[in-house]
C-alpha cells in the first residue's frame, strides 16, 4: 500500500521540488551544463588533466542536484562552482567578449535573412517606369532654378517618406549654358549626351552611373544619376525650354542659322564606342554658384516578392511577374525584371493597338489589361513591337507569335516605353523568381498589397 502511495505521489513530490528549486534556476542549470559540454568539446586538446577532472566533477555535482531536486540554495551553489571552473578554463568559449557576442548575433541574423530572402520573400526595387502606372520606377520632381526649393527640414522629411534625393548641377562660373545632345544619323534627338562612369552603391557595391555635363562659359558642371534613371532629359527640357516642343523649335532655329558641328563622344567602355553629338547653347545665362538644373530624384517602388508560391503552382496570366535575365541572351546582363505575365506555353499573342490579344481574344486576368485597352488615363494602350525603342522582331503590325514550351511572355504596362518580350523574346521557366506581394516603400498612396 505504501509503495502504491509513493508511486501516485511521485509526480507531485517532484513538482514541489521543482518549484522549490525555482523553475528558472533549473533551466539556467541546464544551460550551464550545455555550456560545459561545449567547452569540453571545443577545448578537449587544450585542457589539462586536472582541469578536465575538475570540470567533470563540478558538472556531475550540478547534475546530481537536478536529479535529486535540490533546493534553490544548493542549486545556486552548484551553478556558481561550475561557472568558476568554466571561467578559468573556458578560453574563447566562455566568457565571451561583447565583440564576440555581437559578431555571433550578426552572423546568425545574416544567415536567417539570407535564408528568408532565398526561399521565401525577397525585397525588390523598381528601377524604371516600364510598368508605370501600376508600379513606379525612379521619377524626377523638377525644382527649376529661381523659385525657392524645399529647405533642409523638408528635404529630410521627403527623404524619409518618399526617398527623395536632391540632385543638382552647380555653375562653376557665370555665363551662358550649353550642352551636348545625341544625334540619330543626321537627326537631333532630345537626349542629352552622357557618359557611363563606374561608381559605388552604399560605398561598397560596384555599380554604374550616368554623368551629364553642362558647360557654363566653357567650364564643365556635372551631375550623376543612377544608370537606370531615364527622366533626366525631361528635367532638362522642362527647365530650359518648357518641354520637348520648345527644344525642337530652339534647335530648328540653330540649325537654320548654321554653325553647329557634330563631334564624337565616348559614352562608355569599348562595347559602347563613340556616339555622334552636337553642342547646343541652351539660351540661358546663370551666375556662379547657382544651380544649372535642380530636381528631387524620387525612389522607385520597393516591394516584397513571394519566392515560394511558384515552386508549387504555375504562374497565371495577369500576375505580376519577377524573373532573372541572365538566361535571356538579348538582354545581355544578369538582373531582375518585373513585368506582367501575358502569355504561357502554347498561347498565341498579337497586338492590335490599343489592345493586346491572347488566343484570338482581348486578354483578361488583370485590371491593367482593360485600362490599357480602353486607354484610361494615365494608361496609353499597347503598341507594336516595332514602335518601341530598340524593338527587334516580335509583335510588329500583323504579327502573331506562339509561346514555346517551358517559356513565358512578359510585357510592361507602359507599352510605348517598355523593353519587354517584344524586344528580347521569351522568359525561360527556370528564370522565374516569383510574384510581387506588398509595396513597403515609399509611403505613398501605392503603399500596400501589390496589384
Amino acid at each position: 500500500m505504501n509503495a502504491l502511495l509513493e508511486i501516485l505521489l511521485w509526480p507531485f513530490v517532484h513538482l514541489g521540488r521543482y518549484l522549490a528549486g525555482g523553475g528558472k534556476l533549473r533551466r539556467a542549470a541546464d544551460n550551464w551544463l550545455e555550456l560545459a559540454d561545449k567547452v569540453r568539446c571545443y577545448r578537449r586538446d587544450q585542457l589539462s588533466p586536472a582541469e578536465r577532472a575538475e570540470l567533470d566533477r563540478r558538472e556531475e555535482e550540478l547534475r546530481r542536484c537536478l536529479r535529486e531536486g535540490a533546493d534553490a540554495g544548493k542549486l545556486r551553489l552548484a551553478i556558481e562552482a561550475l561557472e568558476e571552473v568554466l571561467r578559468r578554463c573556458g578560453g574563447a568559449v566562455y566568457p565571451k567578449s561583447s565583440l564576440a557576442e555581437n559578431v555571433d548575433f550578426f552572423i546568425v541574423a545574416a544567415i536567417v535573412i539570407l535564408g528568408i530572402r532565398t526561399y521565401f520573400v525577397q525585397p525588390f526595387k523598381i528601377p524604371t517606369n516600364s510598368m508605370w502606372p501600376t508600379y513606379y520606377g525612379m521619377t524626377a520632381e523638377n525644382l527649376p532654378p529661381g523659385p525657392a526649393a524645399p529647405g533642409w527640414g523638408a528635404q529630410l522629411w521627403r527623404l524619409a517618406v518618399f526617398g527623395a534625393q536632391r540632385t543638382e548641377a552647380i555653375a562653376p562660373r557665370s555665363g551662358e549654358v550649353s550642352a551636348q545632345f545625341f544625334l540619330n544619323g543626321d537627326q537631333l534627338t532630345t537626349m542629352m549626351a552622357f557618359t557611363i562612369k563606374p561608381a559605388r552603391k552604399w560605398l561598397i557595391l560596384p555599380t554604374q552611373v550616368k554623368e551629364y555635363t553642362f558647360y557654363v562659359d566653357g567650364a564643365p558642371a556635372t551631375v550623376q544619376v543612377p544608370d537606370d534613371f531615364d527622366e533626366f532629359d525631361k528635367v532638362v527640357l522642362q527647365t530650359f525650354f518648357g518641354g520637348a516642343d520648345g527644344f525642337n523649335r530652339h534647335a530648328a532655329e540653330l540649325f537654320r542659322a548654321g554653325g553647329l558641328e557634330a563631334s564624337f563622344l565616348k559614352v562608355g567602355g569599348d562595347a559602347d564606342g563613340y556616339h555622334r553629338v552636337v553642342t547646343i547653347p541652351l539660351g540661358r545665362k546663370v551666375r556662379a554658384g547657382d544651380p544649372v538644373v535642380r530636381f528631387d530624384l524620387m525612389t522607385g517602388d520597393q516591394l516584397f516578392v513571394d519566392r515560394l508560391t511558384y515552386n508549387f503552382m504555375r504562374p497565371k496570366v495577369g500576375q505580376g511577374f519577377v524573373f532573372r535575365t541572365g538566361d535571356i541572351p538579348a538582354i545581355g546582363k544578369d538582373d531582375y525584371f518585373i513585368k506582367h505575365l501575358v502569355g504561357v506555353p502554347g498561347d498565341v499573342m498579337e497586338v492590335r493597338p490599343p489592345a493586346l490579344y491572347r488566343n484570338g481574344a482581348p486578354i483578361t486576368g488583370s485590371e491593367a489589361f482593360q485600362l490599357n485597352a480602353n486607354r484610361v488615363p494615365p494608361y496609353t494602350g499597347y503598341v507594336y513591337g516595332s514602335d518601341v525603342g530598340g524593338g527587334r522582331y516580335l509583335l510588329k503590325k500583323g504579327d502573331t507569335l506562339k509561346v514555346p514550351p517551358q517559356s513565358y511572355f512578359a510585357m510592361g504596362d507602359n507599352s510605348s516605353n517598355s523593353s519587354d518580350g517584344r524586344v528580347w523574346g521569351f522568359v525561360p521557366a527556370a528564370a522565374v523568381v516569383g510574384r510581387p506581394l506588398f509595396i513597403y516603400y515609399p509611403f505613398t498612396r501605392r503603399w500596400g498589397p501589390a496589384r
